[in-house]
């Protein structure tokens, strides 16, 4: 049978994936970018960057694997969400750089909006709160700051996407300026209730509607490429925000299932099927995807730093080589030796809040040592991924009893055991852990009939390696304890 490609565009690397009938990985090929920070809390990419990076990364995985278009039944894209581009229509070329989901620019803005008491109406509209996380207080950004570009907006001159949007306007030649609700429900102009843009609040951001792309379900038709002959006449036929990507990619398809993924950022989310579950935790709403006429949703919470605090070691500090070698340093030492790290680099997500939190590296001595820092590291994003099941627990109507994990992190056995250990329930490895690019696969493949339907799908999930919580309750509540004092030391951090 013929390959499903997968087009995996994140933060900080664009990747792709060749997948078999059996959800298999045939072949893969990553390209990272240069990642951009012009001032404190400022995040932004180069959207050529974005596109070459994906382009050159499926054209080295087609040439490995000696694959052309008539092998491949079609192709899925999952993106990192949030980023927010601007362009021409008539030329294709940015306005400026993508301001990328990290990017906390907007956060004053934000705060007068809460001010304002706006945010009420938003969470109920979108199911998302006034963070500047979002894409829509982003674009007003660009169409404040560039000049002319609201009224070149509102004469229909320009194109607003997140990465989905970019990446189907270059495959097909800006032929098609589309999305799917997964990645318009992250904007705060997309109505989760109607699924539509939603146009209150179009108004009072300020955003002409010209600029928004046409929103189609997330399996579905999005084009064929034209600008690649290797992939001329390819449909792409399944589009999907990485993290509903990857609920999708774990089978959580039914209500009440829920999987974290260790990216650059750690994002939970959990299936609540066709009902709009709000939370009373400062946790999100947001739409799963939708196949046809059925609208999914899921719970969400989102940790800013996760592997990106890995990164942060092996490119800033220049203290690892590769993000293999913390698992070897974390089990050199028998403890954090008194080390907790806050990585709120660009402020703190689910479920503080505080875009204006700074990262921070307490408890050090003279005894500290290297070994110490990388596991206070890995132990940091374990932290914030239970603080984010903390607060589902306290949402949901029965707590889980489970985790499914993936992202590059996840192959790391000290974080994952340490995980389980503080939640206290079982964390499970899949067999692909590479479920962001497969549930990107598997929703191109349900529209081209490539699979008969979901059933199909979650039989092929299987567990790796499950890890069982083995630390004391006591040992946990104190550990616990230590890292909630840190990050309230670590919260409002003045500029």
């Amino acid at each position: 049978m013929p390959y499903l490609l997968a087009l995996d565009q994140g933060t900080t690397s664009s990747r792709a994936i060749l997948f078999d009938n059996a959800g298999q990985v045939v072949g893969m090929a990553q390209r990272e970018f240069k990642q951009h920070f012009p001032r404190s809390g400022w995040v932004e990419h180069d959207p050529a960057d974005i596109w070459e990076s994906q382009r050159d990364a499926v054209l080295e995985l087609l040439k490995d694997k000696q694959v052309t278009a008539k092998d491949i039944a079609a192709i899925g894209i999952t993106n990192q969400r949030e980023t927010t581009l601007l362009w021409d229509r008539k030329t294709g070329k940015p306005l400026h750089n993508a301001i990328v989901w990290q990017d906390r620019r907007t956060a004053d803005y934000c705060q007068q909006l809460k001010k304002d008491g706006l945010e009420e109406e938003v969470t109920a509209r979108t199911g998302l709160l006034l963070d500047p996380y979002f894409a829509g207080t982003k674009l007003r950004w660009l169409l404040d700051y560039v000049e002319g570009a609201r009224e070149r907006a509102k004469r229909g001159e320009l194109a607003f996407g997140t990465v989905d949007t970019w990446l189907i306007w270059q495959l097909t030649g800006g032929k098609e300026h589309l999305t799917d609700p997964s990645n318009a429900s992250r904007t705060l102009l997309f109505n989760i209730n109607e699924d539509a843009w939603d146009d209150d609040l179009l108004n009072k951001f300020d955003i002409p509607r010209e600029v928004l792309p046409e929103v189609r379900p997330s399996s579905g038709d999005f084009g064929q490429v034209s600008t690649l002959d290797e992939l001329s006449g390819v449909p792409i036929a399944g589009v999907a925000g990485d993290q509903q990507a990857a609920l999708f990619g774990q089978g959580c398809f039914k209500p009440g299932m829920a999987k974290n993924t260790y990216g650059t950022g750690c994002f939970l989310l959990m299936n609540t099927g066709d009902a709009v579950v709000r939370s009373e935790n400062k946790l999100l709403t947001t739409v799963g995807w939708r196949i046809e006429d059925s609208l999914q949703y899921a719970l969400e919470g989102s940790v800013f730093v996760g592997g990106a605090l890995v990164q942060f070691l092996r490119d800033n500090l220049g203290i690892i080589k590769t993000a293999a070698e913390t698992e070897e340093l974390a089990q050199s030492v028998k403890d954090n030796g008194g080390l907790v790290f806050v990585p709120a680099f660009t402020g703190l997500g689910a479920p503080y809040w505080d875009p204006h939190a700074r990262g921070a590296l307490m408890g050090l001595s003279r005894g500290s040592e290297l070994g110490h820092i990388v596991r206070a590291s890995l132990e940091a994003i374990a932290f914030q991924v239970a603080d984010l099941i903390t607060a589902m627990n306290a949402d949901a109507d029965t707590p889980l009893t489970e985790l499914r994990v993936d992202g590059g992190a996840s192959a790391n056995n000290v974080l994952l055991q340490f995980q389980a250990d503080i939640l206290g329930v079982p964390v499970i490895r899949p067999e692909v852990t590479e479920t962001t690019a497969l549930g990107a696969a598997y929703l191109a493949g349900l529209k081209v009939g490539y699979w008969k339907n979901q059933e199909d799908i979650a039989q092929q999930w299987a567990a790796e390696r499950t890890f069982e919580p083995s630390m004391p309750d006591d040992q946990v509540k104190a550990l616990t304890d230590r890292w909630h004092e840190a990050v309230s030391r670590s919260q409002n951090w003045p500029e």
